[in-house]
This record gives structure tokens, sequence and C-alpha cells, in this order.
């Protein structure tokens, strides 16, 4: 994914951050919680698309 388009994404709920995890093709959303997949190298934004995850804070 083109580092340039991480710069201007944000979650479609919160307009929080985004973090991407190469491994899984997802952005994520620690403060909502939620995965959006990336397909053919397409972020997928639509809320019923994202999954729920878990986050660890120390």
């Amino acid at each position: 994914m083109d580092a340039r388009l991480l710069d201007v994404l944000v979650c479609p709920l919160c307009k929080g951050p985004l973090v991407h995890d190469k491994a899984a093709q997802e952005l994520i959303c620690k403060a909502d919680r939620l995965a959006f997949p990336i397909r053919d190298g397409i972020p997928i934004m639509w809320e019923d698309q994202a999954r729920s995850i878990l986050i660890d804070h120390p």
C-alpha cells in the first residue's frame, strides 16, 4: 500500500489514524477496534466490511 495514501486515510467512524497490518492486509483503527480489509490493493472502508478486533492495552 502506498505510504502517501496511508497519510491521508482515516477511520470512517472516528476520523482517527489507521495502522497498516501488512501481514493481514488490513487497516487497523485502534480507537474503534476495527480492521478494514485491503483487497487487491484497495482499502475497503465500509463499516459493514470491517471486523472487530481485540487490542491488548498494557
